[in-house]
């Protein structure tokens, strides 16, 4: 069975809401390690009358910490170990929702980099079914980055959406080819000249929406922006479609519409989703919100444990093989 390790240290609210996520991931179904400090863990499982596997890990890097350095001084970091669990073929995935920084390190120099694979990004699928990375692993980047991320962002849409060639768009400002700063132009045109890429041209914010592309491709600065700008705007359009219907001459309606606004609720919900891939490196690593809750957490484990099945990392291999040759 598919195995996943996760940093149980990591998170605004680890490890109480790792763990629950956690215990919510066994009882349907997966494998779960846990990486963390047996003296807090065990305690917590017992409180919840539950029991999940422990691999001690005295350390956590924190949010503050400088990642790089933390790695050096903190051998025995959760996130550390749990890279360790993977590159050692104990686990087949790790999750972290801690550093951002410090999971990225750990996965790049714990487990490593894919050959050819100049920077690992982070695919983010948006309730909409839309891929877009980089989601915040590189703030800066060249065009030939751009065009790697367009091939393992088309990796992770094949396994998700079942498409042979996924479309492929440069988020820009504008449709027109001239469009953009010099590092869009360069990647508008490199991009057009790549062979095995369906390149669609620029696209805009709002295309995350509706059918013209699978798959989005820009900076890990304005990636970031557009998930965190879109995670905020689908909350708000609900807690304002809810109130805009809460007066009395509503309620007899409301009763009625209620299972879809519910299942609205449910298609816009990251939760549902719970992280975030970094592609790039040699195993499945997923990267969830800081804030990520106990759903959040079940969910990126299913996440993890789907792309391990069909072996995603092994489709982004062979497309940075054929790009690179």
């Amino acid at each position: 069975m598919t195995r996943i390790a996760v940093d149980a240290m990591g998170g605004d609210h680890a490890p109480d809401e790792i763990v629950r996520g956690c215990v919510a991931a066994g009882a349907r179904g997966h494998d779960v390690v846990l990486v963390g400090d047996e003296a807090v863990l065990g305690p917590l499982l017992d409180s919840l009358g539950a029991s999940l596997p422990v691999v001690h890990a005295p350390e956590a890097i924190r949010m503050d910490e400088d990642p790089r350095r933390a790695l050096r001084e903190k051998k025995e970091a959760s996130v550390v170990v749990a890279a360790r669990l993977v590159a050692e073929g104990e686990a087949q995935g790790f999750l972290s929702a801690g550093s951002t920084g410090a999971a990225m390190a750990a996965a790049a120099f714990v487990v490593g980099r894919l050959p050819g694979v100049s920077r690992p990004a982070i695919a983010s699928i948006f309730p909409t079914g839309t891929i877009v990375l980089d989601a915040g692993a590189n703030l800066t980047v060249r065009p030939e980055h751009l065009v790697q991320f367009a091939v393992m962002g088309s990796a992770v849409s094949q396994v998700y959406h079942g498409v042979d060639r996924p479309r492929v768009g440069l988020l820009n400002i504008g449709e027109e080819p001239g469009k953009g700063r010099e590092l869009e132009k360069a990647t508008h045109e490199l991009l057009r000249r790549t062979p095995g890429i369906d390149f669609v041209g620029n696209v805009e914010g709002r295309d995350i929406i509706g059918d013209v592309t699978e798959v989005i491709v820009t900076d890990g600065f304005t990636g970031n922006v557009l998930l965190k700008t879109a995670e905020g705007v689908a909350r708000g359009l609900y807690q304002m479609i809810l109130q805009a219907v809460s007066g009395p001459e509503y309620q007899e309606a409301l009763a009625v519409l209620m299972p879809a606004f519910l299942e609205l609720r449910d298609r816009l919900d990251y939760d549902n989703v719970g992280g975030g891939h970094l592609v790039g490196v040699d195993g499945v690593v997923v990267i969830a919100h800081g804030s990520a809750n106990r759903r959040a957490i079940a969910s990126a484990v299913a996440l993890a444990a789907d792309a391990v099945d069909k072996n995603l990392v092994g489709r982004v291999a062979r497309g940075i093989a054929a790009v690179e040759a």
